[in-house]
């Protein structure tokens, strides 16, 4: 039975709390967020080094185990095509509209390599692809061909040469989301799931290329593999349960804002979601409307069981400028922000992963559809990280070019900072280029 809180209102599954009143352990619910991997990081490093040992006897015998299926060909890469062929036309269509978007909006973040002179020296900075990454598309209780699209599309369109997708096995595997790896131009498609698919593209079987880096989202088991083989590849960033934040004002409707935060708290019953708000009556609304609302939606429990997590709540603030420190604080996946002056908001917040901006734009548009990347960082990463982007498929190069004048006027700063440093290597090799026969002692 749910109970109250110390000064808490409760609707249902949601505790209406206020900020300034918040004790340590119930901040620490709030903020203190991570993506679970400690509890499994022990079974997962057996799995990668079983992985590593045995190749694909192990992903065959964990398909067995962990997903009771048995499996055949690890690589479906064909069957990509003939699902593409068979989802339904809206489906399809669906599809190939969010890639295009995607793809549209990655475009644009394309860098141009570039060579500049500064002070006749010739200085630049030039971006290649990396050669193969592997992208995982979770699986399990729900079909996501969405992650398909955010991780292989991007890549695809920094370079890569070579972009494998792995999802978990089945008896028949979700054709959206093969359909999406042949619209993504996906180069193989693997029928591994979980961490065993993180080590696999880490480490290559007889079957799985390795790669160079792995991203995708997934549960705290493919969590703790990337953790695990973080080092042997690079990965994205180790992301946990879903979150959102919602900042809002009286000018919000509490049945948007209550629809919105059912939709994040659908992923995990691990997700968080939090709505902060400066209006009490607001307040009030959202708590009943999540409670109304949540007995609707087909995962009703999960939704339940997350919405009555001590991490997700509905938190009243004295003040909106109260409401963007938390928020700031929070450092949200997603951050939703519905106020009648939401750019004013916008500008004092610094960490969010994905923030989505007035009435009409829900957090589910952003998952599938607008072309922002749905892969975010969780756990307060915000902070110092961003999400997915084109940047993460490349890396950068400096250039430089110096012609005898341009190194003779920089000779000095080089030559007394080597000898501070006591590298008389490095100064010797500035100071022969402008000696005539240079002072070895050779002969």
């Amino acid at each position: 039975m749910e109970t109250a809180l110390p000064g808490g209102a409760v609707h249902g599954d949601m505790n209406v709390r206020a900020v300034a009143e918040l004790s340590p352990d119930e901040r620490a619910a709030l903020f203190d967020r991570d993506a679970g991997i400690g509890a499994v990081r022990a079974d997962v490093d057996d799995i990668v080094d079983r992985v590593r040992r045995e190749g694909d006897v192990a992903l065959r015998e964990f398909a067995e185990e962990f997903d009771d299926v048995t499996v055949g060909n690890l690589d479906v890469t064909d069957e990509a095509e003939r699902a593409y062929e068979s989802v339904d036309d809206d489906v399809r269509e669906a599809i190939e509209t969010a890639a295009d978007n995607v793809r549209a909006f990655h475009e644009r973040q394309l860098p141009d390599d570039w060579r500049a002179s500064f002070d006749g020296r010739e200085l630049g900075r030039r971006f290649r692809p990396l050669e193969r990454v592997g992208v995982y598309a979770p699986g399990g209780t729900a079909a996501y061909p969405s992650s398909v699209l955010m991780g292989a599309v991007p890549a695809a369109v920094a370079g890569v040469d070579h972009v494998a997708v792995a999802t978990p096995p089945a008896e028949e595997l979700p054709a959206p989301t093969l359909a999406a790896a042949h619209v993504a131009g996906v180069d193989a498609v693997y029928r591994v799931g979980g961490a065993q698919a993180v080590a696999a593209l880490a480490h290559g079987t007889e079957t799985v290329a390795p790669v160079q880096k792995v991203v995708g989202p997934g549960n705290r088991w493919v969590t703790a593999a990337k953790a695990a083989v973080r080092g042997d590849v690079e990965i994205d960033f180790l992301a946990g349960p879903s979150e959102l934040l919602v900042v809002c004002d009286a000018t919000a409707d509490p049945e948007l804002v209550a629809a919105d935060l059912l939709a994040q708290a659908e992923h995990d019953p691990n997700a968080s979601v939090v709505c902060v708000t400066d209006d009490e009556a607001t307040a009030e609304a959202v708590a009943e409307a999540c409670d109304r609302q949540a007995d609707r939606r087909d995962r009703s429990d999960v939704i339940r069981e997350a919405l009555d997590d001590d991490a997700s709540g509905v938190l009243l603030a004295r003040s909106m400028s109260e409401a963007v420190l938390f928020a700031e604080e929070y450092a949200a996946e997603h951050l939703s922000v519905v106020a009648a002056d939401d750019e004013s908001v916008l500008d004092r917040v610094d960490s969010a992963g994905s923030v989505f901006l007035g009435a009409f734009s829900p957090v589910a548009a952003g998952d599938y559809a607008t072309g922002t990347n749905h892969v975010l960082p969780t756990g307060g990463l915000a902070k110092v990280a961003g999400g997915l982007s084109v940047d993460q498929f490349l890396r950068s190069t400096t250039v430089q070019r110096l012609d005898a004048e341009a190194l003779s006027a920089l000779q000095e700063t080089v030559t007394t900072l080597a000898r501070a440093e006591g590298l008389e290597a490095h100064a010797e090799s500035v100071d022969r280029r402008f000696d005539d026969g240079g002072d070895d002692d050779d002969n």
